[in-house]
């Protein structure tokens, strides 16, 4: 089992950046696939994108060249580095993992970190 908690979501207007972080615990001897993924009101989840045990990492077309994910294996931390936010990026952002990046589905989950960015 893997307990996520994130952190550091909150308020900006368009442009600005903000940065998110996921706190592993419990069974983090192993290594994850971990990602981002978020909702908007009335709207489906999307994949915001990942980083591989190896440190390779993956975009959504509509974040790459903004978004930037990191993670820090001694301090067990993933990291979402957002800069020049969108209205549109206005959303609950969840942290989550998986054993290995190409399985469909995520196994855990965070609790999400609410980004709202104002025009």
């Amino acid at each position: 089992q893997v307990q996520l908690v994130e952190s550091g979501g909150g308020s900006v207007q368009a442009g600005g950046s903000l940065r998110l972080s996921c706190a592993a615990s419990g069974n983090t001897d192993r290594s994850y696939c971990m990602g981002w993924i978020r909702q908007a009101p009335g709207k489906e989840r999307e994949g915001v994108g990942s980083i591989d045990s190896d440190g390779t990492t993956t975009y959504a077309d509509s974040v790459r060249g903004r978004f930037t994910i990191s993670k820090d294996e001694s301090k067990n931390t993933l990291y979402l580095q957002m800069n020049s936010l969108k209205p549109e990026d206005t959303a609950m952002y969840y942290c989550a993992a998986k054993e290995l990046c190409w399985y469909p589905a995520w196994n855990y989950w965070g609790q999400g970190a609410q980004v709202t960015v104002s025009s």
